[in-house]
């Protein structure tokens, strides 16, 4: 999710419920008072949902950060035939680690 659609879902949505681990963080003085402006600026949700929402948004931002390293093998091709090469960069690898610890925190 970018950061404009998630502005834009804080003024239309209302707060959603609590779900997923819980982590304890210490903020710095400026992002603290960062946080508890957008809760009075958008008061239906609370700072631990601004938080979270924040982080995931970061999240997909760090992951599309990842360059694109092609690798030799074909995975397949495009609308004209040309191929698409694997990518053999950080993004396969940090894939393979959210799903290792998905299982694990789901307890599988």
């Amino acid at each position: 999710m970018k950061f404009d659609e998630l502005v834009a879902m804080w003024a239309r949505d209302a707060a959603a419920g609590p779900a997923g681990e819980r982590y304890r963080v210490c903020l710095p003085l400026q992002d603290a008072a960062k946080i508890e402006a957008l809760v009075e600026m958008y008061p239906r949700r609370s700072a631990e949902q601004f938080i979270a929402e924040l982080l995931h948004a970061a999240l997909d931002e760090v992951v599309a950060s990842f360059p694109y390293v092609q690798g030799e093998r074909v995975i397949a091709r495009d609308e004209e035939g040309d191929p698409i090469f694997e990518d053999i960069g950080e993004t396969p690898r940090y894939l393979e680690l959210v799903e290792k610890h998905v299982a694990r925190l789901r307890g599988e």
